[in-house]
């Protein structure tokens, strides 16, 4: 058996499968933190200056450019391997065990994975036509003041437009607890499926992977509120 062979079969295994959602996993967690961070300067409130600047060198640097196309296909990993999974366990779950207690083996939002995948889903695709279609795809934003023609606008500017909608910002809030939830069982269990437990190091990764999963939510969600609330000008 030849080595691409050899890769191949080991992705059509359950654990193949398993470790393929822990890889995909950890690389959208960060990504995650890039993004956040990139829209976290809009936190300086000084007229979205700087975050224009963070936007332009996302939209203008080769590698980050490049890294898109690496992003979009691990989140298409990512969600087919998770509905594989979902239609192996199925498969699987011959008998039903009608007295069976969930709730004392897991957490509710462990076992309800694929709503909470589905819903950040639908929010992405809602994201992206609001911000990274119009940024890559059409000449409306421009990446500073300086250069702004008449009738375009800043992406800072086109932030502050679209959060003046109360119904996107409840949106945008409502994605980020879903996206909360998911990283709740998600961060660990990405470190679990990898095999990187260890009796010393797995309650830290618990501790971060539960703060990891408030703080990055929290952030994205206070993005929209505060410029909506005008508290960012």
């Amino acid at each position: 058996m030849n080595k691409k062979s050899g890769t191949k079969s080991l992705f059509s295994t359950l654990i193949g499968k398993k470790m393929l959602m822990g890889l995909t996993g950890l690389f959208l967690i960060t990504f995650l933190v890039v993004h956040c961070g990139i829209n976290a300067l809009i936190f300086f409130n000084d007229g979205g200056e700087l975050f224009n600047k963070g936007a332009e060198f996302m939209g203008t640097n080769l590698l980050i450019r490049t890294m898109e196309i690496v992003l979009f296909l691990g989140i298409i990993a990512h969600i087919v391997d998770a509905l594989l999974l979902t239609l192996s366990n199925n498969k699987t779950r011959i008998v039903k065990y009608a007295h069976q207690k969930p709730n004392a083996n897991s957490k509710w939002y462990s076992r309800w994975m694929g709503l909470l995948g589905t819903l950040i889903l639908m929010f992405l695709i809602i994201h992206l036509k609001h911000f990274w279609v119009i940024s890559r795809f059409t000449d409306h934003i421009a990446h500073s003041e300086l250069d702004k023609l008449p009738g375009q606008e800043t992406m800072f500017a086109e932030m502050k437009e679209i959060f003046e909608n109360p119904m996107v910002v409840l949106l945008y809030v409502a994605a980020m607890v879903s996206l909360a939830y998911h990283l709740m069982h998600g961060f660990q269990s990405a470190f679990q499926t990898m095999g990187w437990n260890h009796p010393k190091y797995t309650p830290a990764i618990k501790k971060i992977g539960f703060w990891f999963s408030i703080i990055i939510p929290f952030v994205f969600a206070l993005m929209p509120i505060a410029l909506h609330l005008g508290i960012i000008k």
